[in-house]
């Protein structure tokens, strides 16, 4: 598919689903804005590659949460950012990097959360992955609680799960399948897989949906009461480029993330994975354009437009 008809299908897409937001929406008032995002983005990354998974997951957690309204930006000691959940995010001085800039362009008219939207697309693009046209017009949340983090999909979520907690946010099995794939980039800390390693389950026995010639390595990064804030990466092999290889991985029974290698054990997330890699037999599906179609119907989860929210003067704090 051209990249042409790939943005006519995202711009189609945004229009079904964008409960008001739209590709453009700032062309008059500040017909800078992408590129500032785009600038500051790429600065910070060239220096911190890091902050590229770290932009994705952060809009991820936010959508999931009150919606995308960038919430999970905000400052405080019960803030979603201070949850368990999100206290190992990174990239905010990013978006404070942005909206700092935006604020002298074009004062109070760029949301934080369309800021956090546009950002998650450029790091994306700068990991040599896709991209894509982002609807704008998002504004600012007021509400932001530690204890709405709950619902967020967890490292032990079953497939069911994972299913149930997507559908509640309107996306569908191939979304679950299409938007976890963005694993393809980043890491996780030890902590988060090591119980995998040694006594999974209360079983005095490592998880034996891994890869018997594979666990030693995991052993080796993340030793029993080791490190548990060692970070290792999530797509073996290629965890600094937006690629296939991470359902090649779910396959081989490499899957660093218990959650994640359990879409290979479901037939419905495995026949979409399958297709991913263009499995003989199976209707092939081309990643890095449905990534593209599955952010944006994200990135409309929620939103608040019109009268509804605020627009931020600074991304960490609710105005007033």
């Amino acid at each position: 598919m051209s990249i042409l008809m790939f943005l006519l299908l995202a711009t189609t897409t945004t229009k079904a689903l964008g409960q008001g937001t739209r590709v453009g929406f700032y062309l008059r008032t500040c017909p800078r804005v992408e590129s500032i995002v785009q600038a500051t983005v790429k600065k910070h990354f060239q220096s911190n590659p890091t902050v590229a998974p770290g932009l994705l997951r952060m809009h991820f957690h936010d959508c999931f949460v009150q919606g995308c309204d960038g919430s999970i930006l905000i400052d405080g000691s019960s803030t979603e950012k201070s949850a368990g959940p999100n206290l190992l995010l990174r990239g905010f001085d990013v978006i404070d990097d942005a909206k700092s800039q935006l604020e002298n362009a074009c004062p109070g008219v760029v949301s934080c959360a369309d800021i956090l939207a546009l950002a998650a697309r450029d790091a994306v693009v700068l990991t040599n992955g896709p991209t894509w046209l982002v609807p704008t017009g998002r504004r600012d949340g007021r509400v932001s609680s530690a204890s709405d983090t709950n619902n967020l999909p967890a490292f032990t979520d079953s497939v069911d799960i994972q299913k149930q907690k997507f559908a509640a946010k309107g996306l569908n099995t191939q979304d679950l399948v299409t938007l976890v794939g963005g694993h393809t980039i980043g890491t996780s800390a030890c902590q988060l897989f090591s119980y995998r390693l040694y006594n999974f389950n209360s079983s005095g026995a490592p998880d034996p949906s891994i890869d018997s010639a594979f666990l030693p390595q995991l052993q080796s990064l993340c030793p029993e009461n080791g490190d548990g804030s060692k970070r290792i990466g999530l797509d073996n092999g290629s965890s600094d480029k937006f690629d296939t290889s991470y359902f090649s991985n779910l396959r081989n029974r490499r899957g660093t993330l218990e959650s994640d290698q359990k879409l290979w054990t479901d037939a419905s997330t495995q026949a979409i994975a399958q297709r991913f890699l263009g499995i003989r037999g199976l209707a092939g599906l081309t990643f890095s354009v449905e990534f593209g179609k599955s952010m944006v119907k994200m990135s409309n989860i929620g939103v608040k437009t019109g009268s509804d929210g605020e627009i931020r003067r600074v991304c960490s704090a609710i105005n007033g």
